[in-house]
Formats: C-alpha cells, sequence, structure tokens
C-alpha cells in the first residue's frame, strides 16, 4: 500500500521550498532528524518519493542531479509545468533575462563550460531589450550567483547545479546539437572531458570514478585510449556529518603524465 504524506514529509517539503536546492547530505539529514519519531528509519529516496506522488497533479518535482564542481549530489524543486527562463520572469527585468541567455550561450558554446566575466560583460552592449551598465551587469551576476542561478570562481561563471536541473527541458530544446549528455551519469555534461575519437563527453567528478585506478583507461563508447590527465575528487556518502561535508574540498588534479 502507497505510503502517504505525514507532517515529516510537509517540514521538508517546506524546507526544500525555502531553499529550492539542497545538498544530499543535508537532505538526508534533515529526512533523518524529522523522522526520528518513526520506529522505522527513513531511506531518502522512498522519503521524497512520497512527496513527488503528492506533487505530480500541481506538476511539481523533487528531482536530484550532480554537482559538476564537486561531484555532490543535490535535489532541487522543479517546476514541470514551466520548462523554460519564463519562470524567472516574476524576479529579473527582461534586460537581465537576455543578459542570462546570452551568458547560457557563452558557457554552452565553451569548450570548458565556463564564461569569462569580460565576455558577458561585453554582451551587455548587444543587448535587444535595454544596454546594461558595468555596474548593473556586475549586480546583476552577483545576484544570479546568490540565487543560485550561476556558480562563480576566478572571474569565470558556470551553470549552478540549480539551473542545470531545472533548466534541463529548456537547454536541451535551445542548444539541442550542441549538449550531450555525461556518458556514465547521463546527465547533461558542460564541465567535462572529451574523447577525442567519438566526441563522447564524461563530467570530471563521474571520469574520477570511472577511471579510478585504471592504467589503461579507454572510452566506455569506442574503447579508444582517453587521453586526458584523469581528476581527483574526494567523494562522500550520506552518512558523513556536517563538519566533514565543511572540510572536503575537491583534491587537486593528478599530475602525471598520459601516452599518447
Amino acid at each position: 500500500m502507497a505510503r502517504q504524506m505525514t507532517d515529516s514529509h510537509r517540514r521538508f517539503l517546506q524546507t526544500m521550498m525555502s531553499n529550492g536546492v539542497m545538498e544530499s547530505s543535508k537532505a538526508n539529514a534533515l529526512c533523518l532528524h524529522f523522522c526520528r519519531d518513526q520506529s522505522v528509519p527513513a531511506q531518502l529516496d522512498e522519503f521524497i518519493g512520497v512527496i513527488n506522488a503528492e506533487l505530480q497533479p500541481m506538476f511539481m518535482h523533487i528531482r536530484k542531479g550532480m554537482c559538476e564542481d564537486d561531484g555532490h549530489q543535490y535535489y532541487a524543486l522543479v517546476n514541470m509545468a514551466e520548462t523554460d527562463i519564463t519562470r524567472m520572469s516574476s524576479d529579473y527585468a527582461d534586460n537581465e533575462l537576455e543578459l542570462f541567455r546570452k551568458t547560457m550561450d557563452l558557457i554552452v558554446d565553451s569548450e570548458r563550460g565556463r564564461a569569462s566575466s569580460t565576455d558577458i560583460l561585453n554582451c551587455a552592449d548587444r543587448l535587444q531589450t535595454k544596454k546594461m551598465k558595468k555596474k548593473e551587469v556586475e549586480n546583476l551576476l552577483d545576484r544570479l550567483v546568490q540565487d543560485k542561478w550561476l556558480n562563480e570562481k576566478r572571474g569565470e561563471y558556470t551553470l549552478s547545479t540549480r539551473c542545470i536541473i531545472e533548466m534541463e527541458p529548456y537547454i536541451r530544446n535551445i542548444y539541442q546539437d550542441l549538449v550531450k549528455p555525461c556518458a556514465i551519469c547521463h546527465s547533461l555534461a558542460f564541465q567535462s572531458q572529451t574523447c577525442e575519437n567519438c566526441g563522447v563527453r564524461i563530467h570530471l567528478p563521474c571520469a574520477a570514478k570511472f577511471f579510478k585506478n585504471n592504467t589503461d583507461p579507454r572510452c566506455p563508447s569506442c574503447k579508444d585510449y582517453w587521453p586526458h590527465e584523469i581528476p581527483v575528487f574526494q567523494f562522500q556518502t550520506l552518512s558523513q556529518s556536517a563538519s566533514s561535508r565543511a572540510s572536503t574540498a575537491p583534491a587537486s588534479t593528478a599530475s602525471r603524465t598520459r601516452r599518447k
């Protein structure tokens, strides 16, 4: 018999609505906290499945995705009835949305899945809606990072986990052949390594897992030699503590000579 929504599910959903996106370790900790009075500990995916069954008639869904920066799993609350950028129209002006679209264009067209602040600033002079000054662009980029649509690191911007999860239908529709899924996890891949023979893409965290301790890495599709340096990441399980999460960061790329 299907399980029913309880107060534990409702409190979890309220937290998701407030946060928009949540790391899986935090989501699991909240699940256990809200269900602490139950005799049988809740499993996160099963717990979320009950919520999703109730959300379906409202065209809402809690969807899981991976952060391309660190390989951690995240959950995002997605509005299935709106599949494009129009869902942001209540928070951003038309010219701000246009610049966000152009930023996405730059990121998708980039080999590394990144766009520099300089390139984004240059786009502001070519807006069809209304030109933006440098300070306005900088403020907008700060807002997009704060609202978890973009990530920023050393002056370069990438699509956030929330953006990729929520905007996936829009991205697939608009960019079509320009975007490809990761050959390992099958989610859209932007920050990735690409097979030089067949064009298959693999997320950096997925490559770290897939090729770990492999002395002769081969493309999972065409079996050609994988010529890239294999990244090294520190991955976590749901049971790790919050203090462990705070101290964990991706390790540097392994420095070793790869044969051609």
